[in-house]
């Protein structure tokens, strides 16, 4: 595969997933900037102009081109046009066909099943169009919203490692959650079995 770009805009019922635009720094900015949001994240608070230019990195990452390289994608809400969250996709491998999720956000947004809306979203790009046969989920297992969120997308827990990785001035233990291509498919038919096809209720 020479390169992946879905076909924009991504629709579910509450969001549309796209790439960034400049004029998306206002609602950017409005949850880079605080610290529960960020919290778990890679990336610190955030200023305004450090705001601005993370999402000049981010203009560029709406398609991918070689193995490695992560699709991130804005969470518009639909009904108001506003942006409140990120979701990302990386392509980690061709040959093995391996990929990775993310997602961040607004804490005035969460609680009511959109980040799972969207993270279901990029499963299915994932599994349907870029081809993947795994998927994988990195995080803190301090981050228990996000580790339920996984698990409701039918995500297995495949590994726990402890004090993996210096983060924001501490050690950090870390949660690896997985999902095969097979698996998706079977949730998707069998919606009932609350695995990636289900809703979060």
């Amino acid at each position: 595969m020479t390169g992946f770009r879905p076909a924009y805009p991504l629709l579910t019922e509450r969001l549309e997933l796209r790439p960034h635009r400049m004029d998306d720094l206002d609602d950017l900015f409005a949850f880079h900037s605080r610290p529960e949001v960020v919290r778990y994240t890679p990336w610190p608070v955030r200023d305004r102009e450090e705001t601005r230019a993370a999402l000049e990195r981010k203009l560029p990452q709406g398609e991918l081109t070689a193995a490695g390289q992560w699709l991130v994608l804005a969470i518009e809400l639909r009904e108001t046009g506003t942006v409140i969250g990120e979701v990302l996709l990386k392509w980690a491998s061709e040959a093995d066909r391996q990929g990775e999720i993310g997602f961040a956000l607004h804490s005035d947004y969460q609680g009511k099943g959109l980040a799972a809306e969207a993270a279901r979203e990029m499963l299915r790009v994932g599994f349907d169009e870029l081809g993947l046969h795994r998927i994988v989920a990195v995080l803190d297992d301090r981050n228990a919203a996000s580790a339920r969120l996984l698990e409701r997308l039918g995500m297995r827990r495949e590994a726990h490692h402890l004090q993996a990785l210096w983060f924001k001035g501490e050690w950090a233990n870390e949660y690896a959650y997985a999902l095969l291509a097979d698996e998706w498919r079977a949730a998707a038919v069998n919606p009932r079995s609350g695995s990636a096809g289900s809703d979060r209720g």
